[in-house]
């Protein structure tokens, strides 16, 4: 229950009883924001209406605006109520046949100049307006006055009482496709930078453009995220045009590669030096010379402490 719904509710003027008595039940079972999804037989037994009595009720709310049906396939229709865009005048004459408790005369039973009329059609008034209590209408029969279509529930799910709700269906706002480039994130244009550096450096070097594949643009990503937007390109196109090894060379600097050897790679660009295997073996060579002679020279110290002692 909202008592603050409640309090908007109770005030409002120009509804009949079994009208009031619905939009009561309703703020009853309402949320702050004003919304619920009581069933027609629910209503029905907390007002003491028939169902037809609460149709027509709900009918004539949503038409003056004080509550917007969302109807929602195989589940319950949710209830919002704005009490703020109350307006009885909206609310077609023909949706208030609530109120009435007469029964409506049948079409073939219209009486002649000269008969007397019924004891419940006292008036036109009344014979225009089927009560409550009235049998339903055929199938093929014209729809209720105040009966609304279901509105376009997606557009309207999350409004509050706060927000402007439509008195009636809105209308279906067209859907626009917006061009990819036009979101393009951060992170896209950095993939695509990536792969240009990658695709033309590759042609360069072997006169064919790369193979590109949802495998290969998801390799591209992951490279992307490893190194950052700004770094990638360059070290992509790096790769190709100074990476000489052996196994990159006979794999034709595949993207996986680069993938894999992602920091390394980088590391070589930053220094400006690609990594051969001569150059790798002279390095491992020359840390081995370094590391005897470190033993060497600690052997000489070992031999002095000695002979100090």
């Amino acid at each position: 229950m909202s008592t603050i719904i409640m309090a908007a509710c109770w005030p409002l003027q120009g509804m009949s009883p079994a009208q009031k008595a619905v939009l009561i039940s309703l703020a009853d079972q309402a949320s702050d924001d004003g919304v619920c999804w009581p069933a027609v037989g629910t209503i029905a037994k907390r007002t003491c209406l028939s169902e037809r009595a609460v149709r027509d009720a709900l009918a004539w709310l949503q038409a003056s605006g004080a509550v917007f049906r969302e109807y929602r396939p195989n589940t319950s229709t949710s209830y919002t109520i704005n009490p703020k865009r109350y307006d009885p005048a909206k609310a077609p004459e023909g949706s208030k046949r609530a109120n009435s408790r007469k029964k409506a005369v049948p079409a073939d039973a219209a009486p002649g100049a000269n008969a007397a009329p019924p004891a419940d059609a006292a008036s036109p008034a009344n014979a225009a307006s089927p009560g409550a209590d009235a049998a339903p209408a055929p199938a093929n029969a014209a729809p209720l006055g105040g009966q609304m279509p279901p509105p376009n529930h997606q557009l309207n799910h999350h409004l509050t009482i706060s927000e402007s709700l439509p008195a009636a269906s809105p209308p279906v706002e067209k859907l626009v496709a917006t061009p990819v480039d036009a979101v393009e994130t951060q992170l896209q244009a950095a993939c695509k930078a990536t792969w240009q550096a990658y695709s033309d450096a590759y042609f360069r070097r072997y006169g064919a453009k790369p193979v590109r594949n949802q495998t290969v643009n998801s390799k591209v990503k992951q490279f992307v995220q490893r190194l950052g937007h700004t770094e990638s390109p360059e070290v992509a196109a790096f790769y190709v045009d100074r990476v000489s090894e052996r196994f990159v060379i006979q794999r034709m600097h595949d993207i996986g590669l680069l993938l894999s050897g992602a920091e390394g790679y980088r590391t070589q660009w930053v220094a400006g030096t690609a990594m051969t295997e001569t150059r790798a073996k002279r390095a491992d060579q020359s840390q081995s010379n370094f590391d005897a002679a470190d033993e060497a020279m600690a052997i000489i110290r070992a031999n002095r402490e000695k002979k100090g002692a």
